[in-house]
Formats: C-alpha cells, structure tokens, sequence
C-alpha cells in the first residue's frame, strides 16, 4: 500500500522545509525562461510547437530536481537541472510522451488523460534508469502505475483548492504551488517504485 495524497503532501513539505527559497526562485527562473521562450517563438510557426515540447522536457527536469532535493535533503540546483535538460534521451523520451498522450487525446479527452496518467513516472525512471532508452522508460512507467493511476489522479485532484487560491494571488503562489506538487510527485513516485521493486522480486 502506498501513502495517501495527505501523507504525500506531508512528506514534500517536510522535504521543503527551509528549502522554500531555492525552490521558489529556481521556480521562478524556469517559468520565466518558458514565458520568454514561448513569446519569442509564438509566432514562428513549427518553432512555437519547440517551444512546447521544450516546455515539458524543462518541467521534468525539475521535477527530477525535486526528486533528488527529497532523497539528499540538498537544496535545488539550477546546473543540475540543466544539465538533465540537455539529455537528448531526455528530449526524445519527453517528446513521445508529448505525441502518444496527443494522440490518445484525439480518440477522446478520457483515453489522453489515462494515458498521461501512465506515463506520469517517465521523467523520474530516466533518471533512475541511465541505460533505459525512450520507449523503453514509457513502457516501465506504464508497468508501474498498473493499479495506480488512481492514486496519482486523487493526489493531483488535492492539490485544486491551492490552485484556485493562487489564482487570486495573480499567479505569485504558484512559484510555492509547483515545489509542493512536484515534490509530492517525488514523493509518489518513491511509493510505487518501492511497491514495484518489492512486487517484482515477489514474482
């Protein structure tokens, strides 16, 4: 049995625990990198859809970022982040992601978020993983969140009440939002990766 949203929730901002400021401002960092990014290239044609796909491989290099804040205790790095940022594995992996979840997307709006549900981990195993390549890290993400998608789904589902309260903070309290819940996601993955591991020597 994994940990509920709650006890996930407690385990990141135990993690974040006087590490907010790094957090907030590595945060801040990356979202103003893909703002500018995205303005720059919004009217570029195929560029603007760069834009996108380098949008979502720079958020799972933070979430990864994340993931090793909560095993070290170290605060976030900004060369790490980049430096997994770079990984043509990273950008390969992340960009089929980006166009089975599309895909699944176009048969019904369900089908794309089940599918983004399962490949939720793939971020985190490619770090775990070095050798594993693309298609190989979806496949084992989906093995892994069998049985799990609804886990996953009730920690997202936790995390709209701080969302529509930052709304109305014009956005700031999204720069402390995203380390909550990319550090839960950390903290997710930690679970059913254990779960996993344990299930699999069972076998």
């Amino acid at each position: 049995m994994i940990k509920c949203a709650k006890e996930m929730r407690a385990t990141a901002a135990a993690a974040l625990n006087g590490k907010w400021g790094d957090a907030v401002l590595t945060t801040l960092v990356l979202l103003a990198i893909v703002m500018v990014a995205s303005f720059i290239l919004a009217f570029c044609g195929p560029l603007s859809l760069i834009a996108s796909i380098g949008a979502v491989v720079l958020e799972a290099a933070l979430m990864v970022a994340f993931l090793k804040m909560l095993r070290t205790g170290e605060t976030i790095k900004t060369e790490c982040i980049f430096a997994f940022f770079k990984e043509t594995r990273l950008w390969v992996t992340m960009l089929l992601v980006f166009v089975y979840t599309f895909l699944w997307t176009l048969l019904f709006i369900i089908p794309g978020v089940i599918k983004g549900l399962a490949y939720a981990l793939t971020p985190f195993i490619l770090n775990d993983n070095p050798n594993l390549q693309n298609n190989e890290a979806i496949e084992l993400s989906m093995a892994m969140m069998d049985g799990h998608k609804w886990d996953l789904f009730c920690l997202q589902l936790s995390f709209i009440g701080w969302a529509i309260l930052c709304m109305f903070t014009f956005g700031i309290g999204y720069l402390w939002l995203i380390p909550y819940v990319y550090t839960s996601y950390a903290a997710f993955y930690e679970d059913v990766k254990a779960e996993y591991e344990t299930r699999s020597i069972a076998q």
